[in-house]
């Protein structure tokens, strides 16, 4: 073999040493403490998760193993069943961390019916077996068995969500996670019988409306408004622009309203999608802004 040809090898084996602890990262090469086996299991779509399951349907028992990565050194994980939705309201939790005193894993349930106190509680449906491992990459692995009620059982589908947060308060009130589209993503249907799960692209959804508002506010409170109250402030004072000031202060300030108008609506079809979640001191804004605007442009309707 040639030196260069050597060098090249060389270079070949350390970039596949550098690369295949990524690639290998797949829920079919993880073990665990225990040496616990399911029959099927999953690489989820989003936040580094991955669930390993056993459903054995004569008896609705659905075992499930979820392993995925705090945040922060003291975050926790979650996976949940949503018996009547898709997101994360209304879920019923199983959610891991470590305990703050004693640095060892438990996983505690969690009923959540809103955002806006999230503490243990009791499900809705029986589950068992509940234990927590840690793992030497800094994952949680939350492990449990779960009476899948009827009407799910009859389907052979549920819906999924699982997430990841940075912390947990007094109480084992959760310290909320953040909304990226990483997280807003993490949900899913999970086919029991076929082993299968089918992402959610309401993530994307969300993102774009989420820009659409910000750019049509953007354009009109940023823009519009301030460009025809300086039209109005400084061009009105030459006689010769009058009257072709007014319209044009009046176009930019009609324009503006009614692009603020879908602004607005695209910011409470947002909150309507988002059930929990609300940014009070946004929303109570926008709400006096719309107002004000729409008073002004009445006013201003009746003028010269």
């Amino acid at each position: 073999m040639s030196p260069s040809s050597a060098a090249a090898f060389l270079r070949f084996t350390f970039w596949t040493l550098l690369i295949s602890p990524a690639v290998s990262l797949t829920c079919s090469t993880q073990k665990f403490n225990k040496n616990q086996v399911f029959s099927t299991c999953i690489d989820l779509p989003s936040l580094s998760s991955y669930l390993h399951f056993t459903y054995d349907s004569p008896i609705a028992t659905l075992s499930v193993a979820f392993v995925a990565t705090p945040p922060k050194s003291g975050g926790w994980i979650a996976w949940a069943i949503n018996p009547k939705a898709t997101g994360m309201v209304g879920s019923q939790a199983l959610v891991a961390y470590k305990n703050s005193t004693t640095g060892v894993p438990v996983v505690r349930t969690y009923d959540i019916s809103s955002y806006s106190s999230i503490v243990p509680k009791d499900l809705s449906f029986a589950v068992w077996d509940k234990t927590a491992e840690s793992r030497s990459d800094g994952s949680l692995v939350i492990f449990a068995k779960i009476k899948v009620t009827a009407d799910l059982a009859a389907s052979g589908k549920i819906n999924q969500v699982w997430q990841a947060g940075p912390g947990v308060g007094d109480g084992g009130m959760l310290v909320k996670h953040e909304f990226a589209a990483a997280n807003l993503q993490s949900k899913g249907t999970l086919d029991l019988k076929n082993g299968h799960t089918s992402g959610s692209s309401g993530g994307d959804t969300t993102i774009k409306k989420k820009n659409i508002h910000g750019i049509l506010n953007g354009v009109s409170w940023g823009i519009l408004f301030p460009l025809g109250a300086m039209i109005a402030r400084y061009i009105r004072a030459f006689e010769s622009a009058d009257p072709a000031w007014f319209y044009l202060h009046m176009l930019c300030q009609i324009s503006g309203y009614a692009i603020g108008v879908g602004g607005w609506g695209t910011g409470l079809k947002l909150g309507s999608e988002s059930p929990g979640i609300m940014y009070s001191g946004h929303r109570n804004i926008g709400i006096a802004l719309f107002v004000l605007a729409t008073v002004q442009v009445f006013f201003e309707s009746q003028c010269k």
